[in-house]
């Protein structure tokens, strides 16, 4: 049995993520401007009506992170295979982007959990507002630094090791420092109004949103396979060094 091309399930993994983040935007878009959390009424009303779409994004963020965890392998696995002394560096990336998927997974948690919990049931204003906060604050500042951390590890790697073109390490930078600025300013209240809120549209298109974006561009750079001289699993194919020989 062939071993898998590395290179190229970065790509595929990288796309998948990008075809379930598409999924989320577009189920997002029809949920409409969440109320207040303080206008209790108004909560419940907009949480039941949308439980269908805070479901469909949870299962596909869900696979989202399950493909994210493949990209992050595959993405290590370049690394080391390049340059061995760098594994410690490529293991914080791989670290903190697991951590990133966790505490992601704990979010969509208490995001379902308030749908859940009015399916049925009746309705607690002050557990959907517990619960939303929460989420909140997991997809705001405490997501950012942690993905800060994969970007700024990630865009060393990059330069260091040549594994994918030296753009993307760049863009790797630039997603670590929006990353930085968001989870400062990132504590800014929970109105939906806000730019700055926890977990607002500021931290779609400050934090998640760029790191995503790095994601794809790394997945564009890696989707036809390995290199000339490579084998799939990235070591140099055999005879590749021989021409000095």
């Amino acid at each position: 049995m062939k071993t898998p091309d590395v290179r190229r399930w970065t790509g595929i993994s990288a796309f998948l993520v990008a075809i379930f983040l598409l999924i989320e935007s577009v189920t997002k878009i029809t949920t409409g401007e969440r109320p207040e959390l303080d206008d209790s009424a108004a909560l419940i009303a907009h949480t039941q009506a949308t439980i269908p779409q805070t479901l469909i994004v949870i299962l596909a963020d869900t696979f989202l992170m399950a493909f994210l965890i493949v990209f992050l392998s595959c993405f290590r696995q370049l690394v080391t295979k390049a340059r061995p002394d760098l594994q410690w560096v490529a293991d914080i990336t791989f670290a903190a982007g697991i951590v990133f998927i966790t505490v992601t997974l704990v979010g969509d948690a208490m995001e379902g959990g308030a749908a859940l919990d009015l399916m049925g049931l009746t309705p607690d204003a002050s557990v959907t507002r517990a619960l939303m906060v929460g989420h909140s604050i997991m997809f705001g500042s405490t997501g950012a630094v942690l993905l800060a951390l994969v970007s700024a590890t990630a865009a060393y790697l990059t330069f260091a090791s040549g594994v994918v073109p030296r753009w993307t390490g760049y863009l790797a930078a630039a997603t670590a420092a929006s990353n930085i600025a968001w989870a400062i300013v990132g504590f800014n209240g929970t109105s939906a109004q806000s730019f700055f809120a926890a977990g607002g549209i500021g931290n779609a298109l400050l934090a998640i949103f760029p790191w995503l974006i790095w994601v794809f561009a790394v997945g564009v750079t890696t989707v036809r396979g390995a290199r000339p001289g490579e084998t799939r699993a990235g070591h140099p194919a055999v005879g590749a060094h021989s021409g000095n020989a």
